[in-house]
């Protein structure tokens, strides 16, 4: 198998070469990507378990990826066979073999079905069970970290939602030893969760065991919240805003995308590094945050069928490192990818300024009826 190259400036970056290890819970493996263990940042990626659960620690060895976070079952099922013993081991072996500490390196996503904070009695005890059995399942294969989506108040009261939410987490903290459950922003579509910071603060106040609790921060989720963070003040502000109103001992975990949408537009619509509305300039800022060395940042992008995507980010995560703003690779580069996401980026403000128009023109209808009847009863 041929080497992958790159398709941006390799001066100064890790050179992608083809790498076979043999190992012996293992036949031997080529790998597409060179892990650059240099690197002062835990760039990683999504990927894939099938398999068996021991699958995804190679697989991010095929992308070089510092850390990764995989599904520890079907996100769209609620009942899963159980992991193997012989894939526990298998999993706990390769992670020692490859260099990755399942406690700091490693960060599962939750079933998209869990919603801990529903209204329903039955629907939240079967979301808690759900919820449990993973974590359960991340201290089986030792892994320290677990990511998951809050939830929505599904039309009900907002704070009892958000109580439903923290009992269940300190229900699930007693039932386990060390996994730090960590609750990730959300994009702020309907009634959901976690959309802005204080809602996760409310929720860590009720927390009883802090030191098990963490929060995750996607970009894409940020920004389509309203937080604006496409430039370094802008990010630093909104990371300000985070340690001032949750804490900055809560930051466990980024994940990393660029936006489809608009700002404030509500959509969780994730887009390719420097494609998006963010734009690469927040992911060189994030390239160049000490603060965020030591914590997963973990790629969401799309990528269809071919994860090798993710090892090109990688890559290009890694070559922005050291970079200024007015490096003149950088800029090249920055622009080349900006006008690749032109035509997606026209078409979603195309759609999100018809959504726009017409929550006006039922707001100003919704007025005109209110006057009208506050007319009528006074006459």
């Amino acid at each position: 198998m041929a080497a992958v190259k790159s398709s941006f400036p390799s001066k100064s970056i890790t050179k992608t070469v083809v790498k076979s290890v043999k190992v012996k819970v293992e036949k031997t493996i080529t790998f597409k990507y060179e892990r650059n263990t240099s690197s002062k940042f835990k760039f990683g990626a999504h990927v894939g378990m099938s398999g068996g659960i021991s699958k995804a620690v190679t697989n991010a060895m095929d992308i070089g990826a510092n850390s990764f976070a995989l599904f520890l079952k079907s996100p769209r099922r609620w009942i899963s066979p159980d992991i193997k013993p012989e894939e526990i081991e298998k999993f706990k072996q390769l992670c020692d073999k490859y260099g990755y500490d399942p406690r700091k390196d490693v960060l599962p996503h939750g079933s998209y079905f869990i919603n801990l904070g529903n209204p329903d009695p039955t629907k939240e005890e079967q979301a808690y069970g759900s919820f449990l059995d993973d974590l359960k399942r991340c201290e089986s294969l030792n892994i320290g970290l677990y990511n998951f989506h809050p939830g929505s108040n599904l039309d009900s009261d907002h704070k009892l939602a958000l109580e439903r939410l923290a009992k269940n987490i300190n229900r699930a903290i007693k039932e386990t030893k060390f996994v730090k459950i960590v609750i990730e922003n959300m994009a702020g579509h309907g009634n959901l969760i976690g959309s802005n910071l204080q809602d996760i603060r409310d929720v860590i106040d009720m927390v009883e065991d802090k030191s098990r609790v963490g929060v995750c921060l996607d970009t894409c989720h940020s920004f389509a919240a309203g937080y604006d963070i496409s430039d370094e003040s802008k990010f630093n502000k909104f990371l300000s805003q985070f340690d001032e109103i949750v804490g900055p001992e809560y930051l466990s975990a980024i994940h990393l995308n660029d936006s489809k949408a608009p700002l404030g537009a509500n959509r969780d619509l994730h887009q390719k590094l420097g494609l998006g509305f963010l734009g690469l300039e927040v992911f060189r800022v994030i390239a160049n945050c000490e603060r965020l060395q030591n914590i997963p940042i973990i790629l969401e992008t799309p990528v269809e069928d071919d994860d090798s995507v993710y090892g090109e980010e990688i890559k290009l995560l890694e070559w922005l490192e050291d970079k200024s703003i007015d490096d003149k690779e950088y800029i090249t580069k920055r622009d080349e990818l900006f006008k690749l996401g032109a035509k997606e980026r026209d078409e979603q403000l195309k759609k999100y300024e018809a959504k726009v128009s017409k929550a006006t023109k039922r707001s100003a209808k919704g007025d005109i009826a209110s006057m009208v009847t506050k007319k009528t009863k006074t006459k």
